[in-house]
């Protein structure tokens, strides 16, 4: 029996390390291969990106060598969910096999406007480290350390600035793959609305989860989240 491997994409500033949590939870059938972006991890040293195009250029280029043969699945959570959406447009551009899967997750549909939206990356830094803290991916005890935030926060800026410039563009046809959307109840970037719209982007089922968490519920859902993605996955990869 083939493994499926999931592919993961993780959020604005974060790295593979993200999608720990879900590596003794999944079914031994799902090969779980966390992504590392550029300028973090032990690609620390590498440029960072100006765009989600770019970001979606540096996932083919790496990805690419391992689509075929054998099924595969995306997972994105937040700014990876438009990353995992967007490459897979540029897989079916290059006459690739296209996932089996997709699991967006923390972020509403590409199309949604998102002129409303908080600009992050546009806050002073008194502002914009109060607004982190509150959104729940940073403790207040990390900010407190100099030489981290030298590193870490104009890669959290950059990262913040992709996103939040992405331009949604008119696809010309839906995706042929089913997805999962997980949404945290409490969070306060992404509406139902944004959420639900996700299912006009398919041709296939779309499948609506939501959790009581914020923006980042994935550490404390982790096995509930794998229960979901295994019931997907199994079986897929026959």
């Amino acid at each position: 029996m083939n493994k499926i491997k999931l592919f993961c994409f993780p959020f604005a500033g974060g790295s593979a390390a993200a999608f720990n949590p879900f590596k003794t939870q999944l079914d031994p059938s799902i090969q779980l291969q966390p992504i590392e972006l550029a300028g973090r991890g032990r690609r620390i040293r590498e440029p960072l990106y100006n765009s989600i195009s770019e970001i979606v250029e540096d996932m083919f280029k790496i990805i690419r060598p391992e689509l075929s043969p054998g099924p595969y699945a995306f997972f994105g959570h937040s700014m990876g969910s438009v990353v995992a959406f967007e490459l897979t447009y540029k897989i079916r551009q290059e006459g690739l096999p296209e996932p089996v899967h997709i699991f967006f997750s923390g972020r509403g549909a590409p199309h949604m406007p998102r002129d409303e939206k908080k600009k992050y990356h546009l806050m002073s830094d008194e502002e914009f480290k109060q607004e982190m803290i509150e959104l729940g991916g940073t403790s207040r005890e990390f900010f407190e350390h100099p030489e981290l935030m030298e590193v870490f926060l104009p890669l959290l800026r950059g990262d913040l600035k992709v996103n939040e410039t992405y331009q949604y563009s008119e696809k010309k046809a839906k995706l042929d793959s089913p997805i999962t959307v997980f949404h945290g109840k409490k969070d306060e970037e992404v509406t139902m609305e944004e959420i639900s719209e996700w299912s006009v982007h398919t041709n296939r089922g779309c499948d609506i989860n939501v959790f009581e968490g914020g923006h980042f519920f994935l550490n404390e859902e982790a096995p509930v989240i794998s229960k979901i993605i295994n019931r997907a996955l199994i079986g897929a990869s026959q």
